[in-house]
């Protein structure tokens, strides 16, 4: 196979190529060569014709809050009970004075049954039950809508939140593994009256 020659026209391109190029390896370069100067260009300004609003800027994709995770509302919860007894509470050092299992039952008799235990341990004079819930059934579904694992886990704190049950409590945590662990809540009850 033989070489074909470079025309002028290649000639003189590869040379202008060349000529601005700088060395790979300069420590074996001679000197090196001064930069062009660049040649300032005005710029025109631009008609009234010409001109064209800017685009509107994309909105930014909204940040969500989401409701915390259950945990995370119950360690968030302001303190209403004695600092060093909670802290005796949360290490499973307490012994719960009652309890009440709520798992394997549907809502309504879980609500109805925990109304009940409540405010009867309350008028008992009890302040520390063990309310336990389960940890739910776990593993993938096909709802479109992804649903917190364990149903009554997550309905329980509400429902010690709201009347009849929040004039009768004054703190949930989630009790210590000795206790069940994340299956069961403390509830520090209100003195009767």
């Amino acid at each position: 196979m033989s070489r074909r020659r470079l025309t002028p026209d290649e000639i003189a391109l590869w040379r202008s190529v060349a000529d601005r190029t700088d060395r790979l390896h300069p420590e074996t370069s001679p000197a090196p060569r001064p930069m062009p100067k660049p040649t300032p260009v005005k710029p025109a300004m631009p008609s009234a014709a010409s001109y064209r609003p800017a685009s509107p800027a994309r909105p930014r994709p909204v940040a969500f809050d989401l409701a915390p995770a259950l945990p995370d509302r119950l360690k968030a919860a302001p303190l209403q009970m004695d600092r060093k007894a909670f802290g005796r509470m949360k290490r499973g050092k307490m012994v719960p004075e009652g309890r009440v299992d709520l798992h394997g039952m549907t809502l309504d008799r879980a609500h109805g049954a925990l109304n009940r235990f409540i405010l009867s341990a309350q008028a008992q004079g009890k302040r520390l039950v063990l309310v336990i819930t389960g940890k739910g059934r776990g593993g993938p579904t096909d709802d479109p809508i992804p649903r917190p694992r364990g149903v009554l886990k997550h309905q329980v704190p509400h429902w010690l939140t709201t009347p009849p049950l929040a004039q009768a409590v004054l703190q949930i945590t989630e009790a210590h593994t000795s206790h069940g662990g994340t299956g069961a809540y403390y509830v520090y009850l209100r003195k009767g009256s």
